[in-house]
């Protein structure tokens, strides 16, 4: 188990370095000038050019770019702007010319709030998917099991920005069945429930996914012969059902899980963007829209160091989850 647990920490950093590595070079080593998109004129003069290209780093040769930008993840730097000298923290993730802010700063405020909508979402497209996934297993072929699952199909077909725009326009902005989002100054009750509407809507769609693949997984475990083994031996359905079945179905729905939610804490980029909520997604929108690369590398290596951690963590609950699965 040890064994297992320190290859996959040493997969996960491998893949964060490359992440990292490929990150640096298409933003900065690309056909594409990191200078001319933090000037902000249009045609932008060769002496502004040299300038920010100084205070960027950008004169200096591409290796060292990169050691010095390595080395603040881990010790922190310095970055020049304007000709003032400012210490940027580890982990450093790089220094905002736009905003003239350090993106550590701007990336970790908005986590919390990104964390948040993440996992209420998940409690409610968990908590709908996997017992509708569960009741409609043990009734296959009902006229119930017929109509869930045909509905969970045709609502997850449509696209889920079509779903987000309607629900905030009809429920929010026009009749406002649900609350408008609110920041977090304006304390944290109102800030949680102008969570409500934004969770509800991921939930309900991410729950079509989840009633699928549970129903597909306990129906096969229904069949398994250690559930008929555990139904000869006297005990309850409710026990076999929950307690053995549901635990062997469940291995394929954590893989599911894990990669869902590493998409979410990374950044619900449609969902934060309609909703107005000032996540980590929305800032990765307007990164985007200003061409703000360091902010852009900042929320990227985010991603990637979210989705290998959710990946391990969802690997060793295997163990834990199904009793048949047994780590090497």
């Amino acid at each position: 188990m040890i064994v297992y647990i320190a290859r996959r920490i040493a997969l996960a950093v491998s893949v964060v370095l490359v992440t990292l590595v490929a990150t640096f070079l298409l933003f900065f080593a690309g056909p594409a000038d990191p200078a001319q998109s933090m000037c902000g004129e249009l045609r932008c003069s060769a002496t502004k050019l040299v300038e920010i290209r100084h205070s960027m780093g950008l004169d200096r040769p591409l290796p060292q770019q990169f050691t010095e930008y390595f080395k603040g993840l881990f010790v922190g730097r310095e970055i020049t702007d304007g000709g003032t000298v400012k210490e940027c923290t580890a982990p450093c993730l790089g220094y905002s010319f736009r905003y003239h802010l350090d993106v550590r700063e701007m990336v970790f405020d908005r986590v919390p709030t990104t964390f948040v909508l993440a996992v209420m979402s998940m409690v409610i497209f968990l908590a709908i998917g996997v017992t509708l996934g569960v009741y409609t297993a043990q009734r296959r072929g009902s006229g119930l099991d017929r109509f869930v699952v045909g509905f969970s199909q045709v609502f997850g077909a449509i696209p889920y920005y079509v779903v987000a725009l309607l629900a905030s326009l009809y429920l929010v902005v026009l009749n406002p069945v649900l609350p408008r989002s609110a920041s977090l100054s304006d304390g944290v009750g109102p800030w949680l429930i102008g969570m409500l509407a934004p969770a509800l809507i991921l939930g309900l769609v991410y729950s079509t996914s989840y009633v699928r693949y549970t129903r597909a997984q306990m129906v096969d475990t229904l069949a398994q012969d250690y559930v008929r083994t555990a139904r000869s031996k006297g005990i309850s359905a409710r026990a076999v059902t929950y307690r053995h079945a549901l635990r062997g179905a469940l291995s394929p729905v954590l893989t599911v899980l894990g990669l869902d939610m590493a998409g979410l804490l990374a950044g619900t980029l449609i969902t934060e963007k309609i909703f107005g909520i000032d996540g980590v997604g929305k800032l990765s929108i307007d990164a985007l829209g200003l061409d703000d690369l360091p902010v852009i590398m900042g929320t990227v290596l985010l991603s990637a160091v979210i989705v290998v951690v959710l990946n391990l963590v969802v690997d060793v609950l295997y163990s834990v989850v199904d009793p048949r699965v047994r780590l090497a």
